[in-house]
């Protein structure tokens, strides 16, 4: 559905993309992850078409999207900082978003609006942050895309809200096969959304792959081996190793049967390998063997 091939983006002669690769598959929820200035919201606009490429490709259902109008119209997109007409209601945008959309669907804004409860002929300047970002939501859902563009969707909203908001991008992607892409630094929603994971680290493709492939390929392992005995690590990918006491942590990519037979050649007392959080993946994947963020997670 969405296809990113080798592409390129410099502004002022710094390099924001670097042969950056990307798919997004039809009906599916794809999270775009990187730490600030990674070069994610580059990407949004370069796949929205606000941004064109320097260099390689980028479809959008088989076409490009620059200047295509006809594949902009299948496309609804959230941007992080939220901009409405100053002196549009919720009502006259709706109005507006008629003339653009084909595919509006007015019984489902309506119902939106009466569920959310947001007074639509009210301001959007008026509006909370959080109010403003439901209205663009519905505004969004209402237009019936094929395609959904998020940009910190949920930040702001409170549990209530955000849950109403999840239930409907789920329902949409099981009912009308709706693609979705959402960028967050909600690590941990964004693990029970996603099916599939992009992690981008300074305008490339750090590793993209369905979520559980992912978590499956990183393992977490504490253990304690015999006094005078080293860890048998010769040959595993070793992201993160930190010894406290008699206890040694390590944080290794590989297969999973192989880190495993690897590390008992050294005779453990104790082995117990740990599931991971997509929040560890990331900050390991990302370098955090030097990051401070470790001293947290562990």
């Amino acid at each position: 559905m969405i296809r990113i091939k080798n592409v390129c983006k410099a502004f002022d002669g710094f390099q924001a993309l670097d042969g950056l690769n990307l798919n997004v598959n039809k009906g599916s929820i794809y999270g775009l992850v990187g730490i600030n200035g990674s070069g994610k919201t580059t990407v949004i606009k370069h796949i929205t078409g606000v941004y064109k490429q320097d260099a390689g490709e980028i479809l959008v259902d088989g076409e490009e999207i620059f200047d295509n109008i006809g594949v902009k119209q299948k496309m609804a997109y959230i941007a992080d900082d939220l901009y409405f007409f100053g002196m549009y209601s919720l009502k006259g945008s709706a109005d507006y978003y008629k003339k653009l959309y084909p595919s509006w669907n007015d019984e489902r804004y309506h119902s939106m609006v009466q569920q959310f409860g947001l007074n639509e002929k009210m301001k959007l300047s008026k509006f909370s942050k959080g109010m403003q970002k439901q209205a663009a939501f519905i505004l969004a859902m209402s237009t019936m895309p094929e395609i959904l563009i998020l940009d910190e969707p949920i930040d702001g909203l409170d549990p209530l809200i955000r849950r109403m908001v999840i239930k409907y991008i789920v329902e949409d992607v099981a009912e009308r096969e709706m693609t979705v892409l959402v960028s967050s630094h909600n690590l941990k929603e964004m693990e029970d959304l996603c099916d599939s994971i992009g992690i981008i680290n300074k305008g490339k493709m750090l590793i993209e792959k369905d979520l559980d492939d992912l978590k499956s390929d990183v393992h977490k392992i504490q253990a304690v081996f015999p006094e005078g005995t080293e860890a048998p690590v010769d040959g595993l990918n070793i992201l993160f190793r930190e010894k406290r006491g008699s206890v040694e942590m390590f944080i290794i990519r590989g297969e999973r049967e192989t880190v495993e037979n690897r590390l008992k050649e050294g005779n453990p007392i104790v082995f117990d390998l740990l599931p991971l959080t997509l929040e560890e993946v990331f900050v390991y994947e990302t370098g955090g063997e030097n990051n401070e963020l470790k001293e947290i997670l562990f």
